[in-house]
């Protein structure tokens, strides 16, 4: 996303931000001349100040359509043939993915190192970064298609074991 790219979010919004998940759009404030968005993010009830010129160049975006939800859940079942790495390349790559914020892109990460976890156990910040796109992934997914989270979390787990 370049910073061109600026996105206009109004008061209420559900939104994403990447590596901390679903939120909203509580209000704009100003601040030494610069105008923020304060967007509480869901998960952990924190509240986040986002610049507003450059808030979609840090990954904050609306929450994906039903149909982006559908296709992220469809990838999970396929298996993805995975080169060989260290856990610390994996983990700048999946971080990446993360960070480019879309929901497939988190279901990427998902998928990716779910498989790994079946194989070997995760290092510590793998299993981090496996829970916090879990995480997103329930909730945009359940926000979007109108499905509560254990069910989301079951469609999401039957798809990876398939």
């Amino acid at each position: 996303m370049s910073s061109t790219d600026n996105a206009v979010f109004s008061i209420g919004d559900p939104v994403v931000y990447p590596l901390q998940g679903v939120g909203c759009i509580l209000g704009r404030e100003k601040r030494r001349e610069k105008e923020y968005y304060r967007v509480q993010i869901t998960a952990s009830d924190m509240d986040v100040l986002l610049p507003v010129d450059n808030a979609s160049a840090l990954g904050l975006r609306h929450l994906a359509t039903a149909t982006e939800a559908r296709k992220a859940i469809s990838s999970l079942s396929e298996k993805r043939e995975s080169r060989a790495m260290d856990w610390k390349q994996r983990l700048l790559m999946n971080q990446e993915l993360m960070k480019e914020g879309s929901l497939l892109a988190v279901a990427k990460v998902v998928n990716s190192l779910y498989r790994r976890s079946k194989v070997k156990e995760l290092p510590v910040q793998e299993r981090k970064l496996y829970d916090n796109a879990l995480a997103i992934l329930v909730d945009e997914s359940s926000s979007v298609l109108g499905i509560g989270t254990e069910e989301m979390k079951k469609k999401i787990f039957a798809r990876l074991e398939k």
